[in-house]
């Protein structure tokens, strides 16, 4: 089951830094976490996966012009079968 990772860059923070700042998050909570934890674990390796191959270059453009126009930028990450997809939502 895949579980889908909402990250809402800003003007303070640009995508990449926010899955960053996300990925950090994931990590410390299943350090400290006792239990096994399946699902923060996918979260984990999907934000791997965003990190490692995402064109945060385009991206951050994308989002940027939304946020100068006014909008709010919404960008989903999921793994569907065994491939990483992403979508960039206005809100």
């Amino acid at each position: 089951m895949s579980h889908k990772i909402e990250l809402v860059p800003d003007f303070d923070h640009c995508i990449e830094t926010v899955a960053k700042k996300k990925y950090a998050e994931l990590t410390q909570i299943l350090l400290y976490c006792k239990a096994d934890n399946d699902e923060i674990a996918e979260k984990l390796e999907t934000l791997r996966l965003f990190l490692g191959t995402a064109d945060f270059r385009k991206l951050r453009s994308e989002s940027e012009k939304q946020l100068i126009e006014g909008e709010s930028v919404r960008f989903s990450v999921w793994i569907k079968g065994r491939a990483l997809k992403y979508e960039m939502n206005i809100i």
